[in-house]
């Protein structure tokens, strides 16, 4: 069967499509929402599909969105439209099998059956053999330097159909709309769309191979790569040579500023350190990480001053659920019971804020159990709201069983679970 016939056929679609219902999204250039999609298939696929199969099909513009990164700066994201979205997934659900056999088992990024959870286990194993030094380097906005030629080259090895080809590059080169005005792009894959994570392993194939033929010992996840040596000077000389490779061959730019050559519990790998020791090396929330998470809830925090606690503590829920979900492997564990305390100790801030008077205050507190003069005491000591949200009255009046009871994720708990349950 042609490979574009196996993109347009019926089940292949069907999954494409159930894919972008369940991924939801939000709409692109033209508008258009994932629940009105369906309608308009019914009205204008046939036509579709014939542009498809004669290779006219043009995509619509990618919209430009910008968030921020968690090292600083804005990281580029281009919104195809939800038609482009399912056309998209039809072919990626077709030529990941055919790549998939080709790519190297340290790439751990977008794969089927494979995850950032196993690429930071084997990074940690790498470290325990005694390679207690990491090349660390950074791609320099990788998703949007992509060169186009280079990657359509390495796409070519294995995708024969010419529309199949035709319609990748068009998708490559569709233009970036923002403010109503459309850029052409000549370099680049913006992320937002199914293909990208695809199309950048199959580009970054090449330097796999490269750190393999050299007897590396590397994990990499997107273009996040660590190279794993036994000393610094060994360290040195394989970055240099990483980043000739990567420059000379894959026109790629390696950000000198944030590459480094160090230990490996003085830099991070997907949010993840370890712990300085030889024996039994252990995996640890990175210190950014945390960082960036009690930056996200402090924010969170400020927006519930004017909310119920019921309903804060319902909103908060997911958050922390999804963040111990991901750090699960993390065997350090402090720092959840550190967590736990300090989230306990703004939700607190919030309710002594919410009380205000000191009558109220009074009240409240006489109704959590202290006594009528303690809680005079306590209403009237004149201390700001943050002091008082780790003063005994609080944690004797608010306890973590009274969170418990109004469904506060408790991270350690959480974490105790997930272990028990793994």
């Amino acid at each position: 069967m042609e490979l574009m016939s196996a993109v347009l056929e019926r089940g292949n679609m069907m999954r494409a499509y159930e894919r972008v219902l369940r991924n939801k999204g939000a709409p692109g250039v033209d508008g258009m929402t994932v629940g009105e999609l369906k309608p308009y298939l019914k009205a204008h696929w046939p036509e579709i599909r014939e542009q498809l199969r004669e290779g006219r099909y043009q995509p619509l513009p990618v919209r430009k969105v910008e968030i921020p990164k968690p090292g600083g700066g804005q990281r580029l994201l281009g919104i195809p439209s939800v038609l482009d979205r399912l056309i998209q997934q039809a072919l990626h659900q077709i030529l990941s099998p055919l790549f998939e056999g080709k790519f190297s088992s340290h790439s751990y990024g977008f794969r089927p059956g494979r995850s950032a959870a196993q690429a930071v286990q084997q990074s940690r194993r790498h470290i325990e053999e005694g390679r207690r030094w990491v090349v660390d380097a950074d791609l320099e906005k990788f998703f949007d330097r992509v060169n186009h030629d280079i990657l359509m080259s390495r796409v070519a090895r294995e995708v024969r159909d010419k529309r199949v080809l035709r319609l990748i590059r068009s998708y490559l080169r569709a233009g970036i709309m923002d403010g109503g005005v459309t850029t052409a792009r000549n370099e680049g894959t913006p992320q937002g769309g199914p293909l990208s994570p695809l199309l950048s392993n199959i580009l970054l194939t090449d330097l796999d191979r490269e750190l393999e033929r050299r007897g590396h010992r590397f994990c990499r996840y997107a273009d996040d790569c660590n190279i794993y040596v036994s000393s610094q000077r060994a360290g040195e000389r394989v970055l240099a040579s990483m980043t000739r490779f990567l420059e000379h061959r894959l026109k790629l730019r390696v950000n000198r500023e944030k590459s480094a050559v160090d230990r490996p519990w003085k830099r991070s790998f997907l949010g993840y350190t370890v712990c300085k020791r030889r024996r039994n090396v252990r995996l640890k929330v990175a210190p950014k990480s945390l960082q960036r998470l009690e930056g996200n809830l402090k924010v969170f925090f400020r927006a519930a001053r004017g909310r119920s606690i019921s309903r804060a503590i319902a909103e908060l829920a997911p958050k922390l659920r999804g963040w111990v979900d991901y750090f699960r492997h993390a065997e350090v564990k402090g720092v959840f019971e550190e967590l736990d305390g300090w989230v306990r100790r703004h939700l607190r801030k919030i309710l002594w804020r919410q009380w205000k008077r000191p009558f109220t205050r009074v009240k409240k507190l006489m109704r959590l159990g202290l006594t009528e003069v303690r809680a005079w005491k306590s209403a009237t000591n004149g201390r700001g709201p943050w002091w008082n949200s780790s003063a005994s009255h609080l944690n004797q009046a608010l306890p973590k069983k009274l969170f418990d009871r109004l469904g506060l994720v408790s991270l350690m708990d959480h974490y105790h679970r997930l272990k028990c349950n793994a």
